[in-house]
């Protein structure tokens, strides 16, 4: 058994009735020109020769003995595939905002734990000729990085599929009896605890030289936060909105396409980073969302962004990642100012993220985890807490590299890649973000409570770029 990291275990002990924790994507493909029949079954006979690659694939959940620590993950054995791969036919006309809405059920519906954690949904019967296929995998068995290491397993670069070695012979192994499991188990919560109490140790002069940093004046004579908080770190208590509220099982869902070209003018004539612009473009159509609804808040929304923590060239399916928080400057009506404030402002939480994220505990055991976690989770979510509560948060904006090649699938040329990823407790938006050759695909879930017009607020995406495209333009002239 090979068992979950304390990061991996959380996205189980999160999971509730209304907050399912799997990550998903919506990609569009052009059907093979050759191809007759069913574009389902020819993509389950090519997926069943690579499952292989991603061993993950081929994992479910274990308990550990009495609870004691995380669960773990063991070989599947025979597989349920009429479970994993399904197909569906959207009825006529087939439009994209029935496929959004079909997506957004999709979403809402969890993973069966007693299976290995992820389901492919064929969609078919779209107006555009297009076929869908909808990617779901539980965030405890892969993070973004992890994600993409599954994608290059399945992608070629040409139409041809290539060739892969078959799997190896697999091992008959001997299951442990009760009460080996039980000795293991003990000696594995030792383990671990002994082992992360040493790496706190020596992380103790390290902690504290970090905090130092971070607390004592500053001696270049820049000040600290606008609000009097501690020197370079910004007041990062965010204002409420609509957006941080309980979360109900119901979702809704936006995709939207952005020109990567366009993104890349403004960040060249502005000496911003295209991630700096995609926030940009962000901060825009929440701003103009919120202005309509007359909920904009005085004060800046702030955005949690995960950054990943996974070496270059590790293809580990476990998570890896850390987060900052960052202002997006939603109260500046001026576009590039907006840009530049975020600008600056990305650049001293990075530099936070960067102090702590080195002395932040990368797993943790805790003895009955597996039980006591999910209660609390659930005790928070029937509370209504986060209706009430302050946050430093309103909602997630996240930035995956992908693909800057055209890739394929079973011989069908990648169109689309959307991210459909996790609305939480009081930050029930989630903005993912991907780019794509010449695309930036953006992802907006959310749960409906929060944002039941998530195609209002995707059909703002495009003219904030545009905004900020023209102003950049208007600025170099």
């Amino acid at each position: 058994m090979k068992g979950l990291t304390g990061i991996d275990a959380t996205f189980l002990y999160m999971e509730t009735p209304d907050t399912p924790m799997h990550v998903a994507g919506l990609t569009l493909y052009e059907r093979p020109a050759n191809l007759q029949g069913s574009f389902f079954e020819h993509f389950k006979a090519f997926f069943l020769e690579r499952i292989h690659l991603a061993p993950i694939f081929e994992k479910k959940l274990a308990r550990r003995v009495l609870e004691l620590d995380h669960p773990g993950w063991v070989d599947a054995g025979e597989m349920d595939f009429d479970y994993h791969l399904r197909e569906i036919s959207l009825p006529a006309p087939g439009n994209w905002a029935q496929l959004e809405a079909l997506v957004a059920d999709l979403h809402a519906t969890h993973l069966d734990r007693s299976k290995p954690l992820w389901q492919f949904t064929v969609i078919e019967g779209l107006e555009s000729g297009l076929v869908a296929i909808y990617t779901k995998i539980h965030h405890a068995a892969v993070d973004g990085g992890g994600g993409m290491a599954i994608a290059a397993a399945m992608y070629d670069m040409g139409p041809t599929p290539r060739k892969v070695k078959p799997p190896p012979p697999k091992k008959t192994v001997r299951v442990p009896s009760i009460e080996e499991r039980a000795i293991l188990g003990i000696n594995d919560v030792i383990q671990s605890l002994a082992r992360q109490h040493l790496k706190a140790m020596e992380a103790i002069p390290q902690f504290l030289g970090t905090m130092t940093d971070m607390l004592a004046p500053r001696r270049d004579g820049a000040s600290g936060s606008d609000s009097g908080g501690l020197p370079g770190i910004p007041d990062m208590l965010a204002p409420k909105t609509p957006f941080n509220v309980t979360v109900k099982k119901q979702r809704t869902f936006a995709a939207r396409e952005l020109s990567l070209a366009d993104a890349k003018i403004v960040a060249k004539a502005t000496g911003a980073k295209i991630n700096d612009v995609v926030m940009a473009v962000c901060s825009g159509a929440i701003r103009h969302y919120l202005e309509a609804k007359k909920k904009l808040p005085k004060k800046p929304l702030v955005a949690f962004v995960p950054i990943s923590l996974r070496a270059p060239g590790d293809e580990d399916s476990s998570n890896q990642v850390f987060g900052m928080l960052c202002p997006i400057a939603t109260e500046i009506a001026d576009p590039l100012e907006r840009l530049q404030a975020i600008r600056k402002l990305s650049v001293d939480s990075k530099n936070l993220a960067g102090s702590v994220k080195d002395v932040a505990p990368k797993d943790f055991t805790l003895l009955g985890a597996p039980i006591l976690l999910p209660g609390l989770a659930q005790l928070y979510g029937s509370s209504g807490l986060a209706d009430v509560m302050p946050s430093t948060t309103n909602l997630t904006i996240s930035n995956v590299p992908g693909p800057p090649i055209p890739v394929f699938c079973a011989g069908a040329k990648v169109v689309a890649m959307y991210p459909v990823s996790i609305p939480v407790h009081g930050i029930a938006l989630n903005i993912t973000v991907q780019s794509y050759v010449d695309k930036l695909d953006f992802g907006i879930t959310a749960a409906q409570a929060a944002l039941p017009d998530a195609d209002a607020l995707g059909d703002l995406f495009a003219p904030a770029l545009a905004e900020l495209k023209a102003a950049a333009q208007a600025q170099t002239t």
